[in-house]
């Protein structure tokens, strides 16, 4: 039996300053790593987010042996693909307004719970999952959540987390549309409408427990499809996965479980990407097994 590497005691800090909670919990978070007992060889607080993949990427080349990234999950995604095939582990510091992937790992929201897991978890290799070849780390949508992604007000956002989406949420669905789907999977096709796609390598999704049959290390996506056209049965979705009513939730969802899918819709859509709005249909989904180590509670 393989016995897992411990988790390295160097590492880069990159936190986004522009994320939520980046700014005031930087300094705060180079102190407690340094005190739990983690070498810092660089720390960076990053203020503009084109900053920030770049810092990545000068870390990993520098031969670090783990990079630690603080911000939301935008910030986390973005990171992921600079780690595909590299010796270096991922840890992270979940300073966003959701904080999905880390709700999916298990790493505690607070600051100094993540910095424990940091230092005393463990290794483990989680899958990505892949859109048209950009690399994500936890869920992506088509449908309402790239539409309240792509037009919520900042000041909202950041000064009232959660909440804030849930108001532009109940604000958007008025304006919001059903869609055409069709859904591609191993020779077979698959129509219906739709009022929102989720496509999921992890359970959680806005920080919810959503796709509760996602797993981050099953080799496969799991798509799931809210069906119909009233958007009634999307609010009941939403209600039922709120709830934790799994029976009402699956009455309202269709899910596919694959390696690769193939998604189209009418008209073509905009894709959200772990909470930022980053593709377009019609798209390929894909699974990439076992992509990268992070850092998990032991």
């Amino acid at each position: 039996m393989s016995v897992s590497k411990p988790v390295p005691k160097e590492a880069v800090l990159i936190v986004n300053a522009h994320s939520r909670k980046g700014r005031a919990l930087f300094r705060r978070a180079v102190f407690r790593l340094r005190e739990a007992g983690i070498r810092l060889t660089a720390a960076h607080a990053v203020r503009k987010p084109g900053e920030l993949i770049p810092k990545v990427k000068e870390a990993v080349r520098s031969g670090a042996p783990m990079v630690i990234v603080g911000g939301g999950d935008g910030s986390l995604s973005s990171a992921v693909d600079e780690l595909i095939d590299r010796d270096c582990v991922f840890a992270l510091l979940p300073l966003g307004t959701a904080n999905s992937f880390a709700r999916t790992l298990g790493i505690p929201l607070d600051l100094d719970g993540a910095i424990r897991t940091i230092a005393t978890g463990k290794r483990r290799r989680v899958d990505l999952g892949v859109i048209d070849g950009d690399y994500y780390a936890n869920s992506a949508a088509i449908g309402l959540s790239p539409l309240i992604g792509a037009t919520v007000p900042p000041r909202l956002k950041r000064y009232l987390g959660r909440v804030g989406y849930l108001v532009w949420a109940i604000w958007s669905i008025y304006r919001f549309k059903p869609f055409g789907l069709v859904v591609e999977i191993d020779g077979e096709r698959h129509e219906m409408e739709a009022l929102e796609v989720r496509i999921a390598n992890g359970a959680f999704h806005g920080g919810v427990e959503v796709v509760d049959a996602a797993e981050v290390d099953s080799g496969e996506i799991v798509v799931q499809a809210v069906t119909g056209r009233a958007k009634h049965r999307l609010i009941r979705n939403w209600l039922a996965v709120l709830m934790k009513d799994l029976r009402s939730k699956r009455e309202t969802v269709t899910d596919f479980h694959g390696r690769r899918l193939r998604l189209t819709t009418s008209p073509p859509l905009p894709i959200s990407i772990d909470g930022e709005v980053l593709g377009r249909t019609p798209a390929i989904v894909e699974v990439a097994e076992c992509a990268i180590e992070v850092v998990v509670p032991a």
